[in-house]
């Protein structure tokens, strides 16, 4: 009976074993994926504010509460396990122009306008309504329905007054994109891959209880072009 008890304790905790490393590869692919994210998110703000076609981008940013920045967008595509693209949305400090934590969102059931074959644009989201934000951090959001959204302007000009006012870019020129229909929502896996931990975008973004020296650049980058 002992030795019965002892093989099946040493089985169970072998197979525990193999199950703790056989998880560890994909959480090492999700803060990789995370990271590369942030990173590419900065390549793609600081692209946006060297472009004169988007010279309309920085004033509206200054008054907008919350950016989401989308490196990638493919029509059809799968970026990092999301139909669409993989993002991610920071928080405007309205009296100080800090962004805070990113918190990592996905893009769905994308319509590019202009766009053909299956090229890729890279977009801005500049949350402009309370309503819009609070949406996004409970829920799914369908972009036309829960929140009403138009193209930024090119060049200087004023973007109409709806929830949120879009940019994008593709192949370094400026795009026409059809975002009515799209659905942001929460990519739980990555947020928890970034911080360490499971918390929800309320936990990164209102309450502010977790950070990542990682997203310092973004930040900065963000900060330098709403002005």
């Amino acid at each position: 009976m002992n030795h019965t008890r002892r093989n099946f304790t040493l089985g169970a905790a072998t197979l525990a074993l193999a199950a703790t490393f056989s998880s560890l590869p994909a959480r090492a692919d999700d803060a990789s994926d995370a990271k590369g994210v942030v990173e590419k998110a900065t390549a793609t703000v600081n692209a946006f504010a060297a472009d004169k076609d988007y010279a309309s981008l920085p004033g509206l940013m200054a008054k907008a509460k919350a950016v989401l920045v989308y490196p990638q967008i493919i029509e059809g595509g799968f970026i990092i396990g999301g139909s669409g693209g993989t993002g991610v949305l920071l928080v405007r400090d309205a009296k100080t122009g800090e962004f805070g934590s990113p918190a990592f969102y996905s893009m769905g059931g994308v319509s590019i306008g202009l766009l053909a074959g299956g090229q890729a644009a890279e977009v801005m989201l500049l949350v402009n309504s309370e309503k819009a934000l609070d949406s996004m951090l409970t829920n799914k959001v369908k972009l036309g329905a829960g929140a009403s959204i138009a193209a930024g302007p090119k060049g200087v000009g004023q973007a109409a007054s709806v929830d949120i006012v879009s940019y994008a870019k593709a192949k370094g020129a400026f795009a026409s994109m059809a975002f009515d229909g799209q659905v942001i929502d929460v990519r739980e896996k990555l947020n928890a891959a970034y911080y360490g931990k499971p918390v929800t975008p309320v936990d990164i973004l209102i309450k502010k209880s977790v950070s990542n020296p990682g997203a310092a650049a973004l930040q900065a980058a963000l900060k330098a072009t709403a002005k």
